[in-house]
């Protein structure tokens, strides 16, 4: 089945009592039981709604996973993940990493003797040299956020197998559209689901895919336990959503690559990062593992100062500024002060992520609006 047929109907059946074509809206907490042993596979809404457990369905589908498993955010999916891990266990991941990820792996898991090694990963050589028998866990982004930097999943996974490591890749930036991580051999891909997957900004919601049988069970056992759960009405709008994931995903790829090349183009533009261009460090894996290359991109001013930063961030008209990404609709982000104010200065400096620099989500409004927009922009700084 082609990817556009699944999103529209991977997951959603008609509903067997009144033929309604989508999943209906179970609000409920609790199930009416036939007796103590009997029931239909539903008793308390934590561990399974109907709604939730289509959307769950459905997500698989696009990822090619056997099992999907919805949680309350983004973030819940993610400590599920490290929550597989013990006391003396180590993590190996990105030195350029989502600012709410490296803020849960450093002030949250670390003080329960979890140790996280944040390295180089572009060049998947590198874990050969804080891998170890402690290594447990391999955790990959890619397209990074923000720099955009590309991960070879396939050298890196090659790895981690010889060491007995899982590997669990963070997928939000590409989505399913662009990229499959389980195809490439990872053994759990993570979404932000309220980004590209529910699509309209309405939702807050994540997710986790995978194959393995034993591993899901884990999993499905601590989204239980703990309860960082989604409701029905969030499962029923990212499934909305995800109707038109394969619309939208190439709208943005379109005009995320007009606007890319414009930036690159105009004399105002330090340097843009967008893993589409053929200098891009690792544009040939980008080209290999991925089917096209989003609506996200970042940049700086030639004039590289936070003043010149700010006063452009201002005067956008069309491009909102707000944390978060994904949507229809096409942000403006200064992730320095927003989504990785988090991560101490020293180290976003480490990575290249300076003060100045500028984060686009593009949307699916007419390119030629979201070009005249950052050319009134510009001219004003």
């Amino acid at each position: 089945m082609k990817f556009g047929t699944k999103a529209v109907h991977a997951g959603v059946e008609p509903d067997p009592s009144t033929g309604a074509i989508m999943t209906p809206i179970y609000q409920t907490s609790t199930y009416v039981q036939e007796s103590p042993a009997k029931h239909k596979g539903y008793a308390y809404a934590r561990g399974a709604n109907p709604t939730r457990n289509s959307l769950q369905k459905s997500l698989a589908a696009l990822e090619n996973g056997k099992y999907g498993i919805c949680f309350s955010s983004g973030m819940g999916a993610t400590d599920a993940v490290i929550k597989l891990l013990n006391p003396g266990d180590e993590v190996i991941t990105s030195n350029d990493l989502y600012g709410g990820s490296y803020r849960m792996f450093k002030r949250v898991f670390e003080k329960y003797g979890i140790k996280f090694h944040f390295i180089d990963l572009t060049n998947a050589a590198n874990i050969n040299t804080v891998i170890n028998a402690k290594t447990k866990l391999l955790w990959i982004e890619t397209p990074t956020n923000p720099l955009m930097n590309i991960v070879d999943i396939e050298a890196c996974v090659a790895i981690a197998k010889k060491n007995d490591v899982i590997v669990a890749v963070d997928n939000t930036f590409a989505s399913p559209y662009l990229q499959n991580p389980l195809d490439l051999g990872a053994d759990i891909v993570m979404h932000s689901v309220t980004k590209y997957l529910g699509g309209h900004s309405d939702v807050v919601m994540g997710a986790l895919v995978l194959n393995d049988e034993k591993l899901y069970q884990e999993l499905h056992f601590i989204m239980n336990s703990c309860g960082a759960v989604p409701g029905p009405q969030d499962s029923f709008l990212v499934l909305r959503g995800i109707k038109t994931l394969h619309l939208r995903m190439e709208r943005h790829c379109i005009n995320g690559r007009k606007i890319a090349e414009y930036l690159k183009s105009h004399p105002k533009i330090g340097k843009v990062y967008w893993p589409g261009f053929t200098d891009h460090p690792n544009h040939a894996i980008a080209k290999k593992q991925m089917r096209d290359f989003g609506g996200m991109l970042s940049f700086t001013l030639k004039d590289d100062s936070i003043e010149k930063a700010t006063q452009l961030m201002e005067s956008v008209e069309l491009f909102a500024l707000a944390e978060s990404l994904g949507g229809v609709e096409s942000l403006i982000n200064h992730p320095a002060s927003m989504t990785h104010a988090s991560i101490p200065k020293e180290e976003r400096l480490k990575s290249g992520l300076v003060d100045s620099l500028i984060r686009l989500s593009i949307g699916v409004e007419d390119a030629e609006d979201l070009l005249a927009d950052l050319e009134q922009a510009l001219n004003k700084v």
